[in-house]
């Protein structure tokens, strides 16, 4: 099993998260990114929910059933990472659970481009 995590082999399970957290400041990083206003990158991309001021918008997906409005669903990458918000950055830390179970799975498939399709779809 590989010792760290990497994100380029991931189907993008973090993005998945039903509440993606977004501050005024990450709004802000996105529409300069986006060159779009603020109030326009509030609108297209985030909602209030679960008890938040301000979460990203999901998309339908077929490997989680819902993912984040702003990952591309073909490439599997996010398509503002250079400006994505605070929560995604900080995300995971040290160890990454998703991607010790995919590498563990990759391994006993012996297939390194492995994802599992039989994911609970929630929403």
């Amino acid at each position: 099993m590989a010792d760290t995590f990497d994100c380029q082999r991931c189907p993008g399970y973090c993005c998945a998260y039903p509440v993606i957290v977004v501050t005024k400041r990450d709004v802000e990083r996105i529409a300069r990114h986006l060159e779009i206003t603020p109030q326009d990158a509030e609108s297209r991309y985030c909602r209030a929910a679960h008890g938040y001021k301000r979460i990203l918008k999901r998309q339908d997906d077929e490997h989680f059933g819902r993912i984040c409005a702003l990952f591309d669903t073909e490439t599997r990458t996010c398509t503002i990472y250079k400006a994505r918000p605070a929560t995604c950055r900080d995300y995971p830390g040290e160890r990454c659970g998703y991607w010790d179970f995919l590498t563990f799975e990759r391994d006993g498939q012996q297939d390194e481009d492995y994802i599992s399709t039989t994911w609970h779809k929630e929403d």
